[in-house]
């Protein structure tokens, strides 16, 4: 469904402990074939771009990882306009050398939800392509302005996702980090391969908050851990976000991803 609503550039998804980033916003109610999205949609100017914001768990925090209404934010964005997302998130560390208040641009992702739906397409044979989840252009921009703001971003790393809403059990995070995967969280999929589908470039910026409890001899993780390590960085991290989204390239349909369905006969009609 299309909405009567100011055009959005560039979208961006806040997680936990995210759950503001625009000045001066103006509110848009979006209506979906999917229900609403997590909270209002915010769109502002930010660095000569037009920017729509809408917070992943909801400015309360309201919706579990499990029960995010994935498919309602992403359309709702793109009936905005919006191309390009730039989802940050927070995330546990799955080896030792991924300490809280590292900054990760993944470059793989690992799915071990359950039940959730993650697709828009219920009838036909709908199969993109997502060897590759992320945007190869958002990530060396979100690397990039990383490195000449100061952090020290970890090029690549596998995010395993997992359901949630607990964390993992010792033997599950020894696993995953036996396995080389670097991060762990709870919100990465579906929304990537859902972006996918809408043929959105998509990019995860990761905050590490902890060392997942398996990894060597790491403490049992606990959600206000997470939001303190996360509350810490977030200053830090809106600035990161808006040079970000200053930088990522005007041309979106250069991009590959703009592309993922070519030659795939879709009945959905897109917003």
């Amino acid at each position: 469904m299309q909405a009567a609503a100011p055009v959005a550039e560039v979208g961006v998804i806040g997680g936990s402990g995210f759950y503001s980033f625009l000045d001066d916003a103006r509110e848009v109610e979006v209506q979906t074939p999917y229900g609403a999205p997590s909270d209002r949609i915010v769109v502002a100017e930010l660095a000569g771009r037009t920017v729509a914001f809408v917070p992943r768990h909801g400015a309360d925090h309201r919706h579990p990882p499990h029960g995010i209404p994935y498919r309602a934010n992403l359309w709702a964005l793109r009936s905005l306009g919006v191309r390009q997302v730039v989802a940050p998130c927070a995330v546990g560390g799955l080896q030792p050398e991924l300490g809280p208040g590292t900054l990760v641009v993944p470059d793989q992702l690992v799915d071990r939800t359950s039940g959730r739906v993650q697709t828009f397409h219920e009838d036909g044979a709908v199969h993109v392509s997502f060897a590759d989840p992320y945007c190869p252009r958002g990530r060396a921009v979100a690397l990039s302005e990383a490195q000449q703001a100061g952090w020290s971003p970890v090029d690549g790393g596998t995010l395993v996702v997992i359901e949630g809403p607990r964390f993992s059990t010792r033997a599950e995070s020894q696993w995953y980090s036996r396995q080389g995967w670097s991060l762990v969280g709870m919100t990465g999929h579906p929304e990537a391969v859902l972006a996918r589908e809408l043929a959105l470039c998509y990019t995860t910026v990761a905050l590490v908050t902890d060392l997942d409890a398996g990894v060597e001899s790491a403490e049992a993780v606990t959600q206000a851990e997470v939001f303190r390590v996360f509350q810490q960085n977030t200053a830090r991290l809106r600035t990161l976000l808006a040079d970000v989204v200053a930088a990522l390239p005007v041309d979106q349909e250069a991009c590959s991803c703009a592309h993922a369905l070519d030659g795939i006969d879709v009945a959905l009609p897109l917003p």
